[in-house]
């Protein structure tokens, strides 16, 4: 094999490779370098939908470079990837960067890497593994990544501290003023409590237990990544929590910019497997952020070791029409902090621009100052820049008022919303996306953050505020306790224009996402189930309650629930159950009810103070489903198709005044609604009684 291989612009350097992949995908790698020879990046959001595929989803889904997309990495600049595997984030550090050395022990892979980013001329790919290819590495690199590889250190590098030892070996190539940077589940992500299996070996628990002996990979909390960089001789460690985790990020979080209450409600982000559901994850992160341990449960890390960036805070749109893919950043910048919106592709700079325009209109339609429009202070071609504001979410208010039960609070509150959004409605300008979590309230100051879609026409007030409301509902399961009639009612918003606005706020959303499809669509189509033990719980609880034999007596007034009573040993594995009772003389007529569901039940015998009865006889045994007699072996077995069956023998002349022993031994098999009316349907054809 040649030491040098070039696909298109892109170097592969063979000389550390053994010869074999000693790891493959099969098919799906021979798919993936498919793709990548014959389609263009373009192309690659409609195969991943078109597909259906969770492997094609993972490794070329451009959202997967949002977690090195927003590291300041510039043209002059040499970057180390190390487990640079399909190019997932090649791309965009070629992008950022004056030149990417990838480091791979698959060559298969690096030729799906290459194929993918042929156009680069500023990246090499070294196959091999990293042991063998390190020696030759060069020794000035301003930064090196390891995104979603530390895990696999004591695999790939063993000894006593394997992962130290991979630290210390990274900062034998980089600048003393570079950085690395570490991409890494928490193995207390809260994903994990609430039923996610563990991203690497697929079990339920496996890291929060400390993973079994042997694992082929293993994370880490927070405090155990400290004392692995600081026994590695680490410094200066800065902490980031990409959510919903570090593989399809669209929110970084800082220890300067933690999440607000209502921010974390995107969980459901199985695409790979089946998950369970234990707990509401939203509602669980808001109690921990209200308790401040949302470092230690957040489902992925990054770290940056060495100088910390001014980025505090980034959130991606990037899963939308390529002329509105933006990225929303919060940094320091000499001292003060700064909002800041980018332009992530050429069609979206035209996006971008329009927003001082409009800013200066709805600047001019709230110039009472009851609500005040956050200022722009400054723009470019591909992005503008605002001041940061503080203040509390409009959302999380009114979650307070809910969680408080104080309805007429959160209805007082909303309509001070419609208030001051509803100054001066003659203009032609509009910011349709006024939602709650984009004002901010501080005292009596309510602030607009973000008008990115402000329109120049008039849009009723009414509508805005259904809008609002109508997101705020959809955005939490536990808000639906709020009634949204009480609040169309007040709107004087018909069912015909609510549906109309539902309507339009469809059309808006395929509008924003074009011909993509979002993440929440996508896991739709490629996810896996979600189990909610709970519903499996309650459901046997509920069938068990509904299997419980209760037992009637009519002592000459009918039957009554006063005059009943349930029997506390329930059917054996086979459905059976016999049932002893000591009968009061005055009861005339004993009513069986088997359960509370259809089913089919044979009773095999009854017998009274040592007498058997015929309950094959219609004067002896009565019930309300249809009876099969079998009048030779004095039993009979009956289909129910009704919720409520009953079987009903009559005692009156038989019963003495004191010493009343009753024993009746039935079997019973519930069935489907569906089928037990099939089978009476039947019966009813066969049998005449």
């Amino acid at each position: 094999m040649e030491k040098i291989e070039q696909i298109g612009k892109v170097t592969l350097d063979y000389t550390f490779y053994p010869g074999e992949d000693y790891y493959c995908d099969g098919a799906v790698e021979d798919e993936l370098l498919r793709i990548a020879k014959n389609h263009s990046p373009v192309e690659f959001p409609a195969l991943i939908e078109k597909s259906g595929s969770w492997p094609l989803l993972y490794h070329l889904s451009i959202q997967r470079e949002n977690i090195v997309s927003w590291l300041p990495i510039t043209k002059e600049m040499k970057v180390l990837e190390i487990g640079s595997g399909c190019g997932a984030i090649t791309g965009a550090l070629a992008k950022k960067a004056g030149s990417v050395t990838c480091v791979d022990l698959s060559r298969k892979r690096s030729l799906i890497n290459a194929y993918r980013h042929e156009e680069c001329d500023n990246v090499t790919i070294k196959v091999g593994n990293f042991k063998d290819v390190e020696p030759a590495l060069e020794k000035d690199y301003d930064c090196a990544l390891l995104i979603g590889v530390l895990e696999y250190g004591e695999s790939y590098i063993g000894g006593e501290k394997p992962f130290e030892t991979f630290i210390r070996t990274i900062r034998k190539h980089v600048k003393k003023s570079g950085n690395i940077i570490i991409a890494i589940e928490n193995r207390f992500g809260l994903k994990y409590w609430a039923g996610c299996r563990e991203d690497h070996n697929g079990e339920f628990f496996s890291g929060i237990e400390g993973y079994p002996e042997g694992s082929c990979a293993k994370t880490f909390s927070r405090k155990e990544l400290e004392k692995i960089c600081k026994s590695a001789g680490e410094r200066k460690v800065s902490f980031y929590y990409p959510y919903p985790d570090y593989k399809f990020m669209t929110t970084l979080f800082s220890d300067d910019r933690l999440p607000l209450k209502g921010e974390l409600t995107n969980n459901e982000r199985n695409f790979d497997r089946d998950r369970m559901k234990l707990f509401d994850e939203s509602g669980v992160f808001d109690s921990v952020i209200d308790e401040k341990q949302f470092p230690f449960f957040s489902n992925s890390y990054l770290l940056v070791l060495g100088a910390k960036p001014e980025t505090e805070y980034i959130r991606y749109s990037n899963d939308r029409a390529d002329e509105y893919r933006i990225a929303t950043e919060i940094l320091t910048r000499e001292g003060t902090k700064l909002v800041k919106k980018h332009a992530l592709s050429n069609e979206a700079k035209k996006h971008i621009s329009r927003m001082k325009p409009m800013y200066d209109l709805l600047a001019e339609r709230y110039s009472s100052g009851r609500l005040v429009v956050n200022p722009l202070i400054d723009e470019d071609e591909t992005s503008v820049t605002f001041s940061y504001e503080t203040g509390t979410p409009l959302s999380e208010l009114l979650d307070e008022k809910l969680k408080n039960n104080d309805i007429d609070g959160f209805i007082a509150l909303f309509f001070e919303f419609t208030d001051r959004i509803g100054e001066r409605p003659e203009m032609l300008i509009a910011d349709y996306d006024m939602v709650f979590s984009n004002i901010l309230v501080d005292g009596d100051a309510w602030k607009l953050l973000d008008y990115e879609w402000t329109y120049e026409k008039q849009i009723p007030v009414k509508e805005l505020a259904f809008r609002a409301l109508y997101c705020y509902l959809l955005e939490d399961e536990k808000r639906n306790k709020f009634n949204f009639d009480l609040i169309l009612d007040k709107l004087d918003i018909t069912p015909d224009e609510a549906d109309g606005y539902r309507e339009r706020e469809m059309y808006f959303q395929k509008h924003v996402t074009g011909k993509r499809m979002s993440m929440p669509q996508l896991r739709e189509l490629i996810g896996g189930a979600v189990i909610v033990p709970q519903k499996s719980l309650l459901a046997k609880e509920e069938g068990a309650e509904k299997k419980r034999v209760q037992i009637y007596y009519d002592e000459g007034e009918g039957f009554s629930e006063s005059n009943s009573f349930f029997i506390g040993s329930p059917y054996d594995a086979a459905g059976s159950l016999v049932i002893e009772l000591d009968l009061p003389s005055a009861v005339k007529t004993i009513r069986i009810d088997p359960g509370m569901l259809p089913c089919i039940t044979t009773i095999k015998e009854a017998v009274l103070n040592g007498e058997l009865l015929t309950i094959t006889d219609s004067k002896v045994c009565t019930v309300n489903g249809k009876a099969v007699r079998d009048k030779e072996k004095q039993n009979m077995t009956v289909s129910f198709a009704t919720k409520d069956p009953n079987i009903m023998i009559r005692v009156s002349d038989r019963v003495k005044s004191t010493g009343n022993a009753f024993r009746i031994t039935i079997q019973t098999v519930f069935l489907p609604e569906t089928m037990a009316a099939a089978l009476e349907k039947e019966l009813k054809k066969k049998i005449r009684l």
